[in-house]
């Protein structure tokens, strides 16, 4: 939006581009659906008062265990015991906490269902998501897969089958994971969480300078994006207006 600033052959331009939130993410990170829902519901928050920001949204490949086997054997549990160094009854208590703060963001995490996996390929099929324009409903799709149904999201079949259930074409998504095409792109993101500093996921970098890491409480991020956003309008940028010569 523009208006004229009062001054002849200028225009005030208060807000113009989006505010750009790129996320850190894994598939397997409990923290990282509950943060994407945690920002999701700041955003409505936000989406209800006056001149609500405009936001642009990109999830980037985090493996938070890259060494992990396609086919895990064991329970989540037997997974973090054997990670983490830590006893079944320890384990167990830690989920049931996160399954409690899950439930609290909307989320019914199922971790008696769930089945551990390599991430890699899931990374891959986010990349060529983003490339049909429908990377948010395949970041949703497959955490919700992978958390809440205790559906497989490290082989090519299932994640081909996962493609095809938000309409993408299952063959071509199928070849994308088979020829490792979007591989180097995994990689790219990986390699700039390194630029960044990055070491734990969700982390969020808004407007490429501001970083904000972990699962936030909604009011957190719409307080960041409301200032943000304030910011913006209060600093307009004179530039010359179209005469219509």
């Amino acid at each position: 939006m523009s208006r004229n600033s009062g001054r002849p052959g200028t225009v005030d331009h208060r807000v113009s581009q989006p505010i750009s939130i790129d996320i850190w993410s894994d598939i397997a990170c409990p923290w990282c659906y509950i943060g994407k829902r945690n920002l999701e519901a700041g955003l409505a928050a936000l989406a209800e008062g006056e001149n609500p920001p405009e936001v642009d949204i990109t999830f980037h490949s985090f493996e938070l265990s890259p060494d992990t086997p396609v086919d895990f054997s064991g329970d989540e549990a037997d997974f973090l015991m054997g990670h983490k160094g830590m006893p079944r009854a320890q384990v167990e208590e830690m989920l049931g906490r996160v399954t409690g703060i899950a439930k609290d963001a909307g989320l019914d995490y199922r971790f008696d269902l769930l089945q551990h996996t390599n991430t890699v390929k899931a990374h891959e099929l986010l990349h060529h998501a983003k490339a049909q324009g429908r990377q948010h409903d395949m970041e949703e799709r497959l955490m919700s897969a992978y958390f809440t149904e205790g559906r497989h999201v490290g082989r090519v079949d299932d994640l081909a089958d996962l493609a095809e259930e938000i309409g993408l074409d299952r063959d071509a998504a199928h070849e994308a994971l088979t020829s490792g095409r979007h591989l180097s792109d995994v990689r790219q993101d990986q390699a700039q969480a390194q630029a960044y500093g990055i070491q734990g996921v969700p982390f969020f970098v808004i407007d490429g300078k501001y970083g904000v890491s972990g699962a936030q409480p909604p009011e957190a991020f719409a307080n960041v994006l409301r200032d943000l956003w304030a910011e913006r309008g209060a600093e307009p940028k004179d530039v010359p207006a179209d005469t219509g010569d």
